[in-house]
């Protein structure tokens, strides 16, 4: 006797032994138990996700002599569909019996009643291949076929089947099955093979078949005949050309820890090996997007490629912000293949890419000259180190800071504090300034600190917010001054929005990078501080950052609060004012000026009339 395929030996013979589609077979059982069978089914979904191997057991099930167990598999009906020659149970493949004289002569064969079964079963593998006229000749008897007639559609692309056809059918939706239950499935059979696999190889198997039962089986069957009884996962790497998942958590440790030299060697042997590249891209695409899952859920759940003791070895001493980066670059990289001459090539030109962008969100922040007042920061000792999100048992033991100084309210992380877009950015400078403020680039302004800005945000507290966003709204009054430095500094901040205020600093939130700069510039720092005092009355140092590093930053803030990772405030320097002009300096001066007028004209000849 031939061999037969895996996926063919061991077809369900029974609702309880498919694998998924739980919400399909609990269906169709209580249907065959309540004798609501309908006259047409339409099942649609992935590849090799059960469709043709339930609608034979709905065959059985309809046909079978014992109904309280249908199927039973004992009686002659359900031995006979087993076997593939039942009489009544008709396969047809749409792809190669698509046209209207093959749908005719179905019609007419449909009259007739079953030879030995209860119902004829029609199940058409494929349908979406039926060509338009076929479709039509159909529509009636699918809409009103002989009461023993039952007819199974099966389809990977329902949008290609006529709309009338998909309502005179129902319609069921079947899901890929989950990769736990491939490997469960998998083991289960290579058990009754008397065949040893590695846990690393199912996984392996089950990645590959995504989501696909019989292409799992099919996978397991080519590695069968390769290694024989004993099966690793070396030797599904091998005759698929993948990489194992500690080979490419590897990688990601070289491209963290910025050797590039075992990196790029890693790279030659795998592209001399025949790796597919572009796969190995997708892989690490999904691994990294696993773990910014993993940062912000905690759920183990919703791991797949990696488990949970992987993913605290990536994340540890990363941030959300990088991860995501380096996801941006790796997709990038993945829609240049299509013109790439060498997928190997472009694949280490983004590992070094990767590298470099590690550099620059880990550089420190710049060091700020003493002459522009900027505020002495002392550094804690987690000041220029990234969050990093550690284990459940490690959390617990972590003292939580006391709440008084996280002040990181929803209300304060709400939409209505990122501010609109302006519309440009010479719009939002203002259109009154005769002299704008000039940028020089090799002054390399930088953005703040990721850190810094989250002990900025550490040390917020919402009532001074609340307080200094009252006097921030006067700037709209100063945009049309007469002064125009003055305006100049108030189109500046006016589209500025307070993120988070302590005694000494304030951080404003702005839609640019270059208006963030602009006003964090050591240049700047002491007009727009004098700026104001004078005007707003507010004597703090300012801070600006954007839209978008504010959104990831509170994200991490809420994660790191929660887990008792935050770091301590910032202790920033209070301001210093050039020229403070006290309300008693300017009542003097003007009895000052009263007793010259008395000395020159004479006091009777001088009257004071003081303004309303």
């Amino acid at each position: 006797m031939s061999y037969k395929a895996l996926y063919r030996t061991y077809r369900p013979s029974s609702f309880e032994e498919v694998v998924g589609q739980q919400h399909i077979v609990t269906t169709l059982k209580n249907a065959v138990k309540q004798n609501k069978i309908a006259h047409a089914y339409l099942f649609c979904g992935p590849r090799g996700t059960g469709k043709t191997s339930i609608a034979k057991l709905l065959a059985k099930a309809v046909n079978c002599e014992d109904q309280q167990n249908a199927p039973c598999n004992q009686c002659r009906s359900c031995l006979a569909i087993q076997q593939g020659n039942h009489p009544d149970i008709v396969e047809i493949d749409a792809a190669s019996n698509n046209g209207v004289d093959e749908v005719r002569e179905l019609i007419e064969k449909v009259k007739y009643a079953p030879l030995e079964g209860r119902y004829k079963v029609y199940i058409i593998d494929e349908v979406h291949m039926m060509s338009s006229g076929a479709f039509n000749a159909l529509l009636k008897t699918l809409e009103e076929p002989p009461a023993h007639v039952i007819f199974i559609l099966a389809t990977t692309e329902p949008q290609k089947v006529l709309p009338t056809i998909i309502s005179r059918c129902q319609r069921y939706d079947f899901t890929k099955v989950g990769q736990n239950e491939i490997i469960s499935r998998v083991r289960s059979v290579l058990e009754q093979e008397h065949i040893e696999c590695e846990d690393e190889a199912l996984r392996l198997v089950a990645q590959l078949a995504d989501g696909g039962m019989r292409d799992a089986l099919s996978i397991m069957d080519q590695c069968i005949a390769y290694a024989q009884n004993h099966i690793t996962a070396a030797h599904v790497n091998e005759i698929y050309g993948i990489t194992t998942v500690t080979e490419k958590i590897e990688m990601l440790q070289w491209i963290f820890q910025h050797e590039a030299q075992p990196l790029l060697e890693k790279i030659r042997i795998l592209n001399e090996k025949g790796v597919d590249i572009k796969r190995l891209t997708s892989d690490l695409i999904e691994i990294l997007k696993e773990c910014v899952i993993y940062i912000y859920t905690q759920d183990t759940t919703l791991l797949n490629k990696i488990d949970e003791k992987e993913a605290n070895t990536i994340i540890s001493g990363r941030s959300s912000r990088d991860l995501l980066a380096l996801i941006d670059i790796l997709m990038e990289t993945l829609e240049k293949y299509r013109t790439a001459s060498s997928a190997a090539s472009y694949f280490e030109v983004a590992v070094l890419k990767m590298m470099a962008e590690l550099d620059q969100s880990q550089r420190p922040a710049p060091q700020v000259q003493p002459a522009f007042n900027q505020p002495v920061i002392q550094a804690s000792a987690t000041q220029n180190t990234i969050p990093v999100v550690k284990s459940t048992s490690e959390i617990q033991n972590i003292p939580q800071i006391p709440g008084e100084e996280v002040d990181l309210t929803e209300d304060m992380l709400s939409d209505e504090l990122i501010p609109p877009a302006p519309q440009t950015l010479e719009e939002s400078i203002g259109s009154v300034q005769e002299k704008p403020v000039e940028v020089h680039p090799e002054l390399e302004i930088q953005p703040l600190n990721y850190e810094f800005v989250m002990q900025l945000l550490t040390g917020a507290n919402k009532e001074m917010r609340m307080k200094d966003e009252n006097q921030w709204k006067l700037i709209d009054q100063k945009c049309r001054d007469r002064d125009l430095n003055c305006a100049r500094i108030a189109n500046l901040l006016r589209n500025g929005k307070i993120v988070a205020s302590a005694e000494n600093y304030i951080l404003i939130c702005v839609s640019y990078q270059a208006l963030a700069n602009q006003i964090n510039d050591p240049a700047m720092k002491e007009q727009i501080n004098q700026f104001c005092y004078e005007n707003l009355e507010i004597k703090k140092q300012l801070f600006a950052i954007t839209q978008e590093q504010f959104k990831i930053e509170t994200d991490d803030f809420r994660i790191r609060s929660r887990n008792g990772t935050l770091p301590q405030p910032a202790n920033v320097a209070p301001v210093e004012i050039g020229r403070e002009i006290k309300k008693e300096d300017v009542t003097e001066q003007e009895e000052n000026v009263v007793d010259k007028l008395f000395d020159l004209f004479g006091a009777e000849n001088v009257e004071i009339i003081e303004e309303e």
